[in-house]
């Protein structure tokens, strides 16, 4: 339904209200399409006087609509009364109502009654992302960044993951500030984007840019750049940092992953430690492997095509370079049907190692043990992240190692012609961002993506401080 243009006698909504077809949610429906049609305040305030005269109160649904709308409509004052006709009928409020409440006073002068919300929310629950941004955002704008920082920090602490938009307000708010321990903060971000493997997207590039350039005194200059596959930037002439972990390096991480994640908790829920030990004795008897293939993942590549004939064409495409390869598959691929036919599974076998795992096993640690064990030359194939694995490592070093692991190791499949994708291979620089002090080098992606991804950018920003 249309809400109206202007507001309405207590009448008037009553005759639209009979018209309706089910009268019972009139007053709901009629809230939400205000709010997708962003209705001037007073026509939603004469339905809510029309409701409160009706039936003597107002439901806490409707309110927390109509708080929508205000906030919307940036009604600072109408978000005030109406939290305070909340609090003092309803002993304790939603999640939902106190996002909107904050976001709407962060947004306003009264920002800082939003961070006094904060803290009483704090005493009944942990405060979402979305609070935390909000203050976050507000104290930004505000140029008082020592509380940004700590509200940041607070929030890391509560493991509740930042938005790239919020990382990004950082260094908006910041530019042109001077001070020592700012510049370590934001220094502090980009070390948190290396750490978890983050790309920052185009504008926020921009922003980290713009802020260095700002620096007062600082003489920093950024340009934007592709490193050549020799892994030297071309603006600074710096080697960037070395894929290849060192043997020891490897070694560690390979106790580590057989150790916490292997023989850790994960493994077992979806797999029996028979067929796992089944798995073990078959790897080691045909050791050293070339590539392994996650071949239930890479079997989904092309949806409208047949799944053996995706895997076909992926082993058939990497048996071409004489290498040894082991397929990770499922003991249903072998019973004929439309999607695993049995002739083309037999020709698949003569190219390579297969082993067939119960329906319901969880191949990664699968992919993972096959992997390490073969040697540091061993790659593997799969669309997945992997990032369950990453969490079952304890220690923030061995979680890097992983990372740089899998960004040298992982061939990442494209959903498009195989031969494209197999071709991407894995890089001898490592791609996360990295700095030598007086330089840092920083890799984006053209388009903004919230979802964390291995498919590794080839655009950089290099930027140098000239002294």
């Amino acid at each position: 339904i249309q809400p109206p243009e202007k507001p309405l006698q207590a009448e008037e909504w009553n005759r639209l209200r009979e018209s309706f077809r089910s009268p019972e949610i009139f007053e709901e429906v009629m809230f939400n399409s205000m709010v997708r049609c962003n209705s001037p305040i007073d026509v939603a305030k004469s339905l809510l006087t029309y409701v409160a005269k009706s039936n003597g109160d107002i439901a806490y649904n409707l309110l927390v609509k109509y708080l929508a709308l205000c906030v919307q409509r940036g009604q600072t004052s109408e978000i005030h009364d109406v939290y305070d006709i909340m609090k003092a009928r309803f002993r304790i409020l939603e999640s939902g109502a106190y996002n909107l409440i904050i976001r709407g006073l962060s947004n306003s002068d009264q920002w800082r009654m939003a961070l006094t919300l904060l803290e009483e929310l704090k005493k009944i629950m942990i405060p979402s992302r979305t609070n935390y941004e909000s203050c976050i955002k507000a104290a930004s704008r505000h140029q008082e960044m020592n509380l940004a920082f700590e509200l940041y920090h607070e929030m890391l602490s509560k493991d509740l993951v930042p938005t790239l938009d919020v990382l990004q307000a950082f260094f908006d708010f910041s530019r042109g500030m001077k001070g020592a321990e700012l510049q370590k903060e934001l220094f502090g971000i980009l070390l948190y984007l290396r750490e978890n493997q983050i790309y920052p997207h185009k504008t926020f590039m921009q922003s980290i840019k713009l802020w260095f350039e700002s620096i007062p005194g600082g003489n920093w200059r950024g340009h934007l750049t592709n490193i050549k596959d020799s892994g030297q930037c071309p603006v600074c002439n710096r080697q960037l940092e070395d894929s290849d972990l060192t043997e020891e390096e490897y070694n560690n991480l390979r106790e580590r992953i057989i150790k916490d994640v292997i023989h850790g908790t994960d493994t077992f829920r979806k797999t029996s430690p028979q067929e796992f030990e089944a798995f073990q004795a078959f790897v080691e008897n045909r050791l050293p492997f070339d590539i392994v293939i996650d071949g239930l993942n890479v079997s989904h590549i092309k949806p409208r095509k047949m799944q053996c004939e995706n895997l076909f064409e992926a082993v058939s495409y990497l048996a071409k370079e004489n290498v040894r390869l082991l397929v990770l598959g499922r003991k249903h691929m072998l019973i004929n049907s439309s999607n695993w036919k049995r002739e083309i599974m037999k020709e698949m076998q003569n190219k390579a190692d297969f082993f067939f795992a119960e329906n319901i096993s969880e191949d990664d640690a699968f992919l993972l043990y096959a992997t390490l064990q073969s040697g540091k030359h061993c790659k593997f194939v799969s669309r997945d992240f992997l990032r369950d694995h990453k969490a079952c490592l304890s220690d923030s070093l061995t979680r890097h190692l992983f990372r740089k692991w899998q960004r040298g190791h992982q061939i990442a499949s494209k959903k498009m012609v195989l031969s494209v994708f197999i071709q991407q291979p894995a890089f001898r620089y490592d791609c996360v961002v990295q700095t030598t002090g007086d330089t840092w080098h920083i890799p984006y992606k053209d388009t903004f993506e919230e979802k964390y991804s291995y498919q590794v950018p080839r655009k950089w920003l290099c930027i140098q401080q000239k002294l």
